[in-house]
């Protein structure tokens, strides 16, 4: 069952409203954070030529600090960021929240979701059903043993 495409709010599709998470910049510095392991705002600034103000890159650290993306160390004057969680972490904690979401929301039951899952990975690479199915399996035999 193919859905038609649409847009919400505006222009957007239902993936860009859903998908982004974390403002471009966050994402710049997260992606910079996993690729180096720490980072600073005068790293980030260097990094991107100037292109954006030292205290934007300040600000978006702080704010991923804040929300518990990054950790922070001072060393002299200046923080120092580190991830908090992996890319992997992070990917898995988003796509969690927006699946169980739209369990909760969903008026049929799991049924229209879990068909969407199916029609969207086999679409995306049939190789990947093999894959679900076999995660499945794991799973209803892990929750047999703790009967």
């Amino acid at each position: 069952m193919k859905v038609p495409q649409f847009k919400l709010l505006g222009f957007r599709r239902p993936r860009e409203v859903f998908g982004p998470t974390l403002g471009k910049l966050e994402r710049t510095v997260m992606e910079q954070a996993w690729e180096r392991g720490r980072v600073s705002a005068g790293d980030l600034y260097n990094a991107f030529g100037g292109r954006t103000a030292y205290t934007t890159w300040m600000t978006t650290l702080d704010r991923l600090f804040k929300k518990g993306l990054l950790g922070r160390e001072k060393e002299g004057r200046a923080y120092f960021y580190a991830p908090r969680v992996s890319r992997e972490e992070f990917e898995r904690g988003v796509a969690e929240d927006v699946l169980g979401g739209l369990l909760d929301r969903s008026p049929g039951g799991a049924q229209p979701l879990l068909a969407c899952i199916v029609e969207a990975v086999s679409e995306h690479d049939r190789a990947l059903l093999d894959e679900l199915h076999r995660l499945v399996e794991e799973k209803r035999r892990e929750l047999q043993g703790e009967e």
